[in-house]
C-alpha cells in the first residue's frame, strides 16, 4: 500500500466514527513492513471518554498487536493533524512519521479547537487557566527515590 492508501484508510474509519455518533477523526498505524498493526477512530462521546481521540485508540490498538509500549519504525496516518494530547501520545510511543490530511485550521473550522491549548502550554504555570499547584513534593520525592535506587527498571 502507499500513502494514499493509508491515508483513505484512516478517511473511512473518519467517516465510520460520525456514523457511530463519534467526531470526524480516524487513523491508522502501520508497521515497517506496511501492515496496518493499529486502528481507531474517534470515541470520545461514544464513550465519554474525552482521552479517546482516533489516534490515541489507534496507538492503543497497535501497542496490544506488537506487545510493545515502543512504536519506534511505526508510521502513523490520520484524517486530521493531531492535536497536543494526541502529538505527546505520538512522541511517548515514539513514532517518527506522521501523515495527516486536514490541518488544524480545517478542524477549528468545524468547531474543533485546539489553539487554546497550544497557547496555554507556552504560558507560565502561574498563567494558565488550569491552576497547577505543587504540594506534598516531599512525599511525592520518595517514590522517585525508590525508582532511582531500583537496579531492574526498565527506561523510556
Amino acid at each position: 500500500m502507499n500513502n494514499s492508501e493509508y491515508m483513505k484508510k484512516a478517511c473511512e474509519l473518519s467517516e465510520l466514527s460520525v456514523k457511530r455518533g463519534g467526531g470526524p477523526f480516524g487513523c491508522v498505524i502501520c508497521a515497517h513492513d506496511g501492515e496496518i498493526v493499529g486502528k481507531g477512530h474517534n470515541m470520545v462521546t461514544i464513550n465519554n471518554d474525552p482521552t479517546q481521540h482516533a489516534e490515541i485508540v489507534a496507538i492503543r490498538d497497535a501497542c496490544r498487536f506488537l506487545n510493545t509500549f515502543d512504536l519506534s519504525g511505526c508510521t502513523l496516518y490520520t484524517s486530521c493533524e493531531p492535536c497536543p494530547m494526541c502529538l505527546s501520545a505520538i512522541y511517548w510511543s515514539h513514532i517518527h512519521h506522521v501523515y495527516y490530511g486536514n490541518n488544524r485550521k480545517d478542524a477549528k473550522n468545524i468547531g474543533f479547537d485546539d489553539e487554546y491549548i497550544y497557547d496555554e502550554i507556552k504560558k507560565p504555570l502561574e498563567d494558565r487557566n488550569v491552576k497547577m499547584l505543587q504540594c506534598c513534593k516531599d512525599d511525592a520525592k520518595d517514590t522517585f527515590q525508590l525508582w532511582l535506587e531500583k537496579d531492574d527498571k526498565f527506561c523510556y
